[in-house]
C-alpha cells in the first residue's frame, strides 16, 4: 500500500496539470467542456476511489498470485516480453470485466458513477467506484496465470494500464486516423459514454480496439449522431457517495419488495435494468426517453457558493497529500479513521452543492469528529511534525468551515425555493430497462 500510495501521490498533479490544459484550451476556443460542480464532483469521485483503494477495502475472493502457483504453465523471465504479455492479458481481461459490467445488474453499481457525468472531459475519468465490494476479477486473468506472468508484474503494469485510460476523456481530439483501428481513442470512448441508443454498450475495450471489433462491440462515432453523455437513469446529485449507491439501493428495494423469492435472489444476476414482474408497474422508474430531450442537472448556487465548493476541495487535496506523504507513519487502524474523516467532508460539501440542509448535520459531525481527534492525541495525523501550529491551523479551518456552511444553507433556502433542477424535460415509465 505503501507504493500505492506514493504512485497516487505523483500521479495528482499530473491529471491535475492535464485538466487544467483541457479547461484552458477549451476556453480559448470558446468550447469549453467543464461545468464547476460536475468537475468538483468528478475529483472528489476520484479522491474517494483513492482512499478506498488506499484502505485495501475490498475483499479479495479469488486472489492472483493463487492462480499463478495454481495454473502456471511456463515461467517467463522477467524481460520486456513478459511486460508486454502481461499488458495485453490485462487489456483483454479489462474489455470482459467492462463488459460485465454493463450487462449483469449487481456489477452496473460498480461502475455506473463512471458514466454519471454528464459532461466528458478528463474529470470525468475520475469518477471511479468506492462500491466494488468483492474482488472476483482476477479470474478473467487466467491467460496470464496461465502464461506464466508473475504477480509482481500485474502489479507493475495494472496501474500503468489505468493510467493510460485519463487522456482519451476529452472531446477536443478529433478521429486520429489509422490509430483507429489500433488504440482506443477519444472519439471511441464519447461514443462508449452516450446514452444514444446506437451508442449504448459499444466501445468497451481499454487500450486496443482490437477486441470490440473481434467480439461485436465496436460502434464508430458519427456526425449525424452527436453523442449525449450520462446515464438513461440520471442520478440528480453532485454527491460521489451516493452516485455510488444509487443502483444498489435501486436493487435493495426491488428485491424487499417483490413477493417472488426466486425474484429476491436472481434480480442481482439478471441482464442491466430487469426488474420482477410484480413491482414494475407498481414501483415505476422515470429515464430518459429521448437523449435529445436531456436536461443537463443543474443546482441554483449562488456564485459564492461555487467558490466556496472550490476552496473545499482544496483542503480535500491537502488533506490527502497530509495522509499520502505519513501513510506509513499514520499506521492502521488510524488510516481508517483518516479515511472516514475525507469521505465525510466530501459528503457534506457535495450534499451543499445539492442544496442539501443535511449539509449542516454532516458538516458539525466532520468539525466535532476532527476536533475530538485533535483534543484526545494532540496531532492531526502527524502534521505537527511539518508544522508546529498545524494541529491549531485545523481546528480553525474546522469551525470556520461549520460556520460557513451554516450562512450558505440559511442564505441560499432563504433567498429563494432554489431547488435541484429536474434533470430530464421529457421521461417515461419503464418496467425493464432504461438505466
Amino acid at each position: 500500500m505503501e507504493a500505492y500510495a506514493k504512485a497516487v501521490l505523483y500521479i495528482i498533479p499530473v491529471f491535475l496539470l492535464l485538466m487544467a490544459i483541457e479547461m484552458i484550451y477549451g476556453i480559448v476556443v470558446k468550447k469549453n467542456t467543464f461545468r464547476s460542480f460536475d468537475t468538483i464532483t468528478g475529483i472528489s469521485s476520484g479522491i474517494t476511489n483513492s482512499v478506498k483503494d488506499l484502505l485495501g477495502l475490498t475483499l479479495v475472493v479469488i486472489a492472483y498470485s493463487w492462480l499463478y502457483e495454481k495454473l502456471a504453465l511456463i515461467e517467463i523471465e522477467s524481460t520486456i516480453l513478459v511486460y508486454v504479455i502481461c499488458f495485453v492479458c490485462i487489456d483483454f481481461s479489462s474489455y470482459w470485466v467492462h463488459r460485465l459490467r454493463h450487462h449483469v445488474n449487481y456489477f452496473w453499481n460498480e461502475h455506473v458513477v463512471h458514466h454519471s457525468s454528464e459532461e466528458f472531459n478528463m474529470a470525468c475519468a475520475l469518477r471511479q467506484s468506492i462500491s466494488s465490494f468483492f474482488g472476483i476479477y482476477s479470474v478473467l486473468l487466467i491467460p496470464a496465470a496461465l502464461l506464466g506472468v508473475p504477480p509482481k508484474v500485474i502489479a507493475i503494469v495494472s496501474p500503468i494500464h489505468l493510467f493510460l485510460q485519463f487522456w482519451y476523456h476529452t472531446r477536443h481530439i478529433p478521429k486520429l486516423g489509422f490509430l483507429e483501428y489500433i488504440i482506443v481513442t477519444p472519439s471511441q470512448h464519447r461514443v462508449h459514454h452516450a446514452i444514444n441508443p446506437i451508442y449504448l454498450d459499444k466501445n468497451l475495450s481499454a487500450i486496443f480496439c482490437i477486441w470490440d471489433r473481434a467480439f461485436g462491440t465496436f460502434q464508430e462515432e458519427l456526425d449525424e449522431e452527436p453523442c449525449v453523455y450520462g446515464v438513461k437513469k440520471a442520478p440528480q446529485t453532485w454527491n460521489p457517495i451516493w452516485i455510488n449507491f444509487q443502483h444498489l439501493w435501486l436493487l435493495i428495494k426491488d428485491a424487499w419488495r417483490t413477493n417472488n423469492w426466486f425474484d429476491k435472489l436472481r434480480i442481482w444476476f439478471m441482464p442491466l435494468g430487469w426488474r420482477p414482474e410484480d413491482i414494475k408497474d407498481k414501483f415505476p422508474i422515470d429515464y430518459i426517453d429521448d437523449p435529445k430531450d436531456q436536461v443537463k442537472y443543474d443546482t441554483q448556487a449562488s456564485a459564492a457558493l461555487h467558490i466556496w465548493s472550490w476552496v473545499q476541495l482544496a483542503m480535500t487535496h491537502l488533506f490527502l497529500v497530509l495522509m499520502l506523504i505519513n501513510f506509513t507513519e499514520i499506521g492502521f487502524p488510524n488510516l481508517f479513521v483518516y479515511g472516514a474523516f475525507l469521505f465525510i467532508h466530501i459528503y457534506a460539501y457535495s450534499a451543499l452543492m445539492d442544496l442539501k440542509k443535511s449539509a449542516v448535520i454532516v458538516e458539525t459531525l466532520k468539525c466535532f469528529g476532527g476536533i475530538f481527534w485533535i483534543l484526545q492525541s494532540g496531532d492531526w495525523f502527524g502534521i505537527n511534525d511539518y508544522w508546529a501550529i498545524g494541529s491549531f491551523v485545523v481546528i480553525g479551518y474546522l469551525v470556520a468551515s461549520m460556520f460557513i456552511t451554516l450562512g450558505f444553507v440559511v442564505k441560499e433556502f432563504s433567498t429563494s425555493n432554489q431547488m435541484v433542477n429536474v434533470s430530464t424535460k421529457k421521461t417515461t415509465r419503464i418496467s425493464s430497462s432504461g438505466f
